[in-house]
């Protein structure tokens, strides 16, 4: 494993961002992993792993399986975190394929998917740990100097959502190192568990206990 210690540099000066939807809650369940699909928005609601429309934020469908923290996808398949394991998911059954240690022992966050490999978030000890897939190893750690809780990558940057007290923000970092490139503080009364970005240039945040799931755009930005 190759940790790398979070750079002290000072962080850059923090941008806005603007709502866009706001979804939920559903059945009263917290909001815990998100992903995108390229069609549908994925949230982890604790025993169901639903797929939700974006456009109005029904849900579609569910998949009954445990599913308390980060949400991703591959291109082919799901990755759930459920307590202290990853599980790769067939999307069109729900059957479990595999299934890793996940590397904070259920203290896991956020999960991405990029470069072949799983992206995983550890909430308090504010990391995030670049994982194998298939055994599970840790190939790299990145320190950040706030709770780590949602991770994705955006074409080739790496974001991950923050939260502590009544502050939350999206912050893009270097995954060689973890300096913090850019700050993003999401609208009062926003808070961000799971992260998802859908490639429209969309931040889709779930919000832990308050059930909802929103999307927020940087202030100023076209629709793509």
């Amino acid at each position: 494993m190759n940790a790398h210690p979070h750079h002290t540099a000072e962080a850059p000066a923090i941008g806005s961002t603007e709502l866009v939807h706001d979804y939920g809650p559903f059945d009263g369940a917290a909001v815990a992993g998100v992903s995108h699909d390229g069609r549908h928005v994925w949230a982890a609601l604790g025993s169901r792993l639903t797929a939700i429309d974006p456009a109005s934020g029904k849900p579609v469908r569910a998949l009954e399986l445990p599913c308390d923290a980060g949400t991703a996808f591959d291109g082919t398949h799901l990755y759930q975190i459920a307590e202290a394991r990853i599980d790769r998911i067939d999307p069109d059954t729900g059957r479990v394929l595999h299934s890793i240690p996940a590397p904070s022992e259920g203290c896991d966050s956020g999960l991405a998917w990029a470069e072949g490999t799983l992206w995983v978030g550890e909430y308090r000890e504010r990391r995030i740990h670049q994982v194998d897939p298939d055994t599970g190893t840790v190939l790299r750690t990145l320190t950040s100097d706030r709770f780590v809780t949602g991770v994705t990558w955006v074409d080739d940057a790496l974001w991950h959502g923050t939260w502590e007290g009544e502050e939350s923000e999206l912050r893009r970092v270097d995954p060689a190192d973890g300096t913090v490139l850019e700050r993003l503080r999401l609208p009062d009364g926003i808070f961000v568990s799971g992260l998802e970005c859908d490639g429209d240039g969309l931040f889709w945040c779930g919000g832990g206990d308050s059930g909802k799931l929103r999307a927020v755009r940087r202030s100023g930005a076209a629709p793509r």
